[in-house]
């Protein structure tokens, strides 16, 4: 073999060597750049992927978060064997220290975004809860210019008082959803909870309609302070309705006096009518007075057998309370609990 057909054969060889190992490095590399921990991802740094955002947009707001490794190219390259780069889906993500380029293309192909939560609380009344909605963030507002006849409107319910009909749990939300999306949905849950609730209410109840079940139903939640004793003030209230006797129920007066209500209700109040106020009116009250719960909505419709007729708290901080067969029995209850009272606060348990 001459000279020069070895030197060629000899470059040929160093130049497939030389480009083997250069292959063997980009490869190297690229499993480096796919399955290593990403740089610059901070602790609670989020990515958002908007509607219309192509490919390399994403790729350019990941810089933005402080993402630098990998080129466009072992980007577009991953995506492709990923079968990501079409398919990312509208979302707000979370960016983890120390995941992958592959785990987060996975994380929005699969749409794995942040989920958000947003408890309504079990005897708020509609103030407080359009209150906390104002306050949840990244919840879109749709809702603060409406007052509660348009709110009530803008989800399909027109002329229904707002009070009552939102069920209280904690409700999942991603970043897009509006304050309406998530009342449409606590709306619609009241519902069918207050429909299956009523279609197995027991025999023998002094209420005609699911509607005056949710009003009870309100009354015994901001009554309840211990869930165990639930049921048994919706008996005392459910005989009290059936011996045409008047409910007398402190929440329904507040509920009435609206912001007059500083905290304290006096003798004058429970004396004072209003369309709510169970103390001078017979029955239950126009509207629920608060938001009642899953377990409160049961209560109404399935209330406790007994022949007590009255309860009154033992006074003592547990939110026990007394119950009373007679109003004898009442009367020595409320002077116990009076006296209680006045040891923990030095004063009567209710001003003149």
């Amino acid at each position: 073999m001459s000279r020069r057909r070895l030197g060629i054969g000899l470059f040929f060889a160093v130049t497939a060597l030389v480009a083997g190992a250069l292959a063997w490095l980009a490869w190297d590399r690229y499993q480096g750049f796919a399955h290593g921990p990403l740089s610059g991802i901070d602790e609670g740094e989020t990515l958002v992927v908007e509607r219309g955002d192509s490919f390399l947009r994403v790729l350019e707001k990941l810089r933005e978060a402080g993402v630098t490794d990998g080129h466009r190219t072992e980007w577009q390259l991953l995506a492709r064997r990923l079968d990501a780069g079409g398919r990312l889906q509208v979302g707000e993500y979370e960016l983890e220290p120390g995941m992958s380029a592959s785990e987060l293309l996975v994380k929005m192909r699969e749409g794995r975004v942040i989920r958000h939560r947003f408890t309504i609380v079990e005897g708020w009344n509609i103030r407080e809860l359009r209150a906390a909605l104002a306050q949840a963030s990244p919840l879109l507002q749709e809702t603060p210019g409406m007052d509660d006849a348009a709110l009530m409107a803008a989800l399909d319910r027109p002329g229904t008082h707002p009070e009552g009909r939102f069920l209280p749990e904690t409700y999942l939300y991603t970043r897009g959803d509006s304050d309406l999306d998530l009342l449409a949905r606590a709306a619609d849950a009241l519902d069918a909870t207050l429909q299956e609730a009523w279609d197995d209410r027991a025999d023998g109840l002094p209420l005609e309609t699911p509607e005056e079940a949710l009003i009870l139903a309100s009354i015994i939640e901001k009554e309840t302070g211990l869930a165990s004793e639930r049921e048994r003030i919706a008996g005392v209230f459910s005989r009290r309705l059936q011996r045409g006797m008047r409910l007398q129920t402190d929440p329904t007066v507040i509920y009435g006096m609206g912001s007059r209500f500083d905290g304290n209700i006096r003798r004058r109040d429970l004396q004072a009518d209003t369309p709510y106020n169970t103390y001078t009116r017979d029955g239950l009250p126009p509207t629920p007075i608060a938001m009642p719960g899953a377990a409160a909505i049961r209560a109404a419709t399935r209330p406790a057998d007994g022949d007590e007729l009255y309860f009154v708290a033992i006074g003592d901080g547990s939110g026990a309370h007394v119950f009373s067969r007679t109003y004898s029995e009442h009367q020595s209850a409320v002077r116990e609990y009076v006296r209680r009272y006045r040891q923990r606060f030095g004063q009567g348990a209710r001003g003149e």
